[in-house]
This record gives C-alpha cells, structure tokens and sequence, in this order.
C-alpha cells in the first residue's frame, strides 16, 4: 500500500513532504560529503579572494523598478568612467553609450556579479558604459513571488521591465548567469522585436545556462519530480512545517547547489563561504517554485530570435548543473555571429570561479554589438504605449 492510501489530504500532504525530504537529504549528504573531502584536502591553501568585500556593490545607486503585477525588483547601476576612475561614474546627467544588464542565477543575487561590476568598470574607465544589476524576483532584496508568478514567462516580462526604466533609450546588451540566461531566453520569445534588426538589443552573453530543463542531464538529475513536487506541495500547503524544518529543507537542496558551483580542484573558502551565504538567504518558498520551473522549462525556441544579435556562449567543462553540452547545443544554433568560450575544469558559478574568462567574453560581445557595427537601433515600445 502507497504511503498515501488511506489517508486524508492533509495526512497525504504531509507524507509527501517528508518522503521527498528524506530523499533529497540523501542526496544532500552525499553531495555534501564531496565537497567536504575536497576542501579538507586544500584548507592549507593562500586564498586568492581573501579581503574581497562582497557587499560592494551594494553602494552603487539604487532604484526600483516595478514589474507588471506590482512585483518590486531590486535595482543597483553605474556608469562607467570619469577621470579614467572607475569608482567615479560619470553622474546621473551622462547619457551612456550603451547599457549592459546583468541577470542573476538561480538562489542567487546581483552580488554574483562582483568580479563583473569592478573588473568591466576597470577595462571600460575611457567610456560611458552604463551597468545594471538586479535582484530576480523573489531573491535578493526584490520582493517575494508567489507560485503563480514564479514563471519563466514572468522573469522574461521582469527582465522587459527593468529595460524599460533603467534603459529607456540606446542599445543594450544583455548578460545573464543560469537562470538569467533562461530570463534573456525569455525575454526573446515573448518580445522578439527586441532582437530584431532595429530592436534596442545590441548583444547577448549566456553563462552556464539552458535552453531546456535542467533536470535532463548532469548534476540537475537530482532535482528530479519527486523531490521538487513535494517540497512544492509542503510550501503550498503546510508551510507552517516547511519553515519549522528549515534546516531539514535546506540541507535537502543546498548541498546540490553547491556541489555543482565550482570545479573540483578550486579553492577559495571566501567564494564559497559568499555563494553559499546567496544560497542560504534565498526564501524557501522561491526555491520550491523555481525548482520546478528550471525542471520543465523550455525556451529553445527562442534562440533564433537571439540569433539576430551577436552572442558568446560561455560554460565550464566541470558544471554539473548546466553541463556542457547544453553550450554546445545553443551554440550550434546562434549562428556565424556567436561564439563559445569554454573554462576547462570549472563548475557552475563560472563567472566567479574564472571572472577574467568570462569578463573577456562580456567585452568582446560589447565589441562586436550592434553599436560597435553602426547598426540602426529603434526605440523600443511596448504594443499598448503605440
């Protein structure tokens, strides 16, 4: 007889919720105890990151922007340059040349972009280049999201939004990290003029990242139906235990996350100690809900309007999550105008475990954008503002 046989709803919930967190806390565990061997083995190691102040970008100027069901999305920016200082933007008076916006992964926040926020600012000291981060809804400092509008749809109309108010005139070039890859996908489907040859976005960068769900290959298998489907059901339902089991929950999906940030031989407790923290402070309920989002999603059928722009693809060789061969596939079909960038034996968080890689990739897309090639850009209008 099937644990739920017999029972009433709220007794079949609550076995539901407890056989999938038994199972994914042994995955948890196993995962866990990988990444413990490894850094037991390194922990006499010089971190490289030591003294990194992860919260730095966090005194870059804020602003709000509100979706379109009232959803207000955390927003920091910065314009490059002045005086060759880049910690001295140009003020809120400059028109920048071109707008660069960074969409964040999942569990994440802009923080995961530090190494792109001060190394790009460094390279870009002779230009007006205007860089804009935000916190997806339901992570970070944005506010919270419910299970209904925890869509890859809605993350594509947040990403339009935030266009729209930090980004009003010139082109833009869009660069997102996991599941702000699949925001940028979505963005292309539901608003293809964008990309097209008079839309206002001038070039895409798509870090470790999928066209399809993530639960088909790779580390991902392990956030498969039955554990992502019971802690949805156990936050819909009773979510007075989710939260007294906190811990219970976390440590069921946590350990995967991280396992799968960085390659195997990296070390740095600092980068690990600050993905972690993101991870953490990520709402339970945001977890569960886009869990089962980066399951089923599928957004492939947006690469050929991306194809319209210059694109990079970038991937390591050891992510787990994203693996390689989803690049590959994207790659294959983003045409002569893309190209691939590949970090050899790196993980996840690809843009922190090997900033300069992914910091050449982000400028030379800027250098190959559609303002570089003196390509008309349009202003860009929503159907019911005509």
């Amino acid at each position: 007889m099937s644990p739920g046989d017999g029972m009433n709803p709220d007794r079949r919930r609550r076995a539901a919720w407890r056989s999938g967190l038994s199972q994914a806390g042994a995955l948890g565990a196993e995962a866990a105890g990988g990444a413990f061997r490894r850094r037991r083995r390194t922990d006499q190691r010089v971190d490289p990151n030591e003294g990194v102040d992860f919260t730095a970008i966090y005194r870059d100027e804020s602003a709000t922007v509100t979706a379109d069901d009232g959803v207000a999305l955390a927003v920091r920016s910065v314009v490059t340059g002045g005086s060759g200082d880049p910690a001295r933007p140009w003020g809120r008076s400059a028109t920048p040349e071109l707008t660069v916006v960074f969409v964040h992964g999942f569990t994440l926040r802009m923080a995961s972009w530090h190494f792109q926020r001060f190394g790009l600012a460094r390279r870009w000291s002779d230009r007006a280049i205007k860089m804009v981060f935000y916190d997806q809804r339901g992570h970070g400092a944005s506010g919270r999201a419910s299970a209904q509008t925890s869509t890859m749809a809605q993350l594509g109309d947040d990403l339009a939004a935030v266009i729209r108010a930090m980004a009003p005139t010139g082109p833009v070039v869009l660069v997102g990290h996991s599941m702000g890859g699949m925001s940028i996908m979505s963005l292309a489907r539901r608003h293809p003029d964008l990309f097209a040859h008079r839309g206002r976005i001038a070039g895409v960068a798509l870090i470790s990242t999928a066209a399809r769900g993530i639960t088909e290959a790779g580390l991902g298998e392990g956030l498969n139906n039955p554990i992502v489907d019971a802690l949805r059901v156990s936050v819909r339902y009773i979510p007075r235990a989710v939260q007294a089991g906190r811990g219970v929950t976390r440590r069921a999906v946590q350990p995967v996350l991280i396992a799968a940030s960085f390659g195997h031989g990296h070390y740095s407790p600092v980068l690990g100690r600050a993905v972690e923290s993101m991870i953490q402070n990520t709402r339970i309920d945001t977890m569960v809900n886009f869990l089962h989002v980066l399951e089923s999603h599928d957004e492939a059928t947006a690469l050929p309007s991306i194809a319209q722009v210059p694109t990079v693809v970038c991937c390591g060789t050891q992510d787990r999550l994203t693996p390689l061969p989803n690049s590959l596939n994207m790659y294959a079909q983003l045409g002569d105008d893309s190209r691939l960038v590949i970090g050899e034996d790196c993980g996840h968080m690809l843009q922190m475990e090997a900033p300069d890689l992914v910091n050449n990739a982000i400028d030379d897309v800027v250098a190959r954008s559609r303002l570089a090639l003196g390509r008309p850009v349009m202003p860009w209008r929503r159907a019911d503002d005509a």
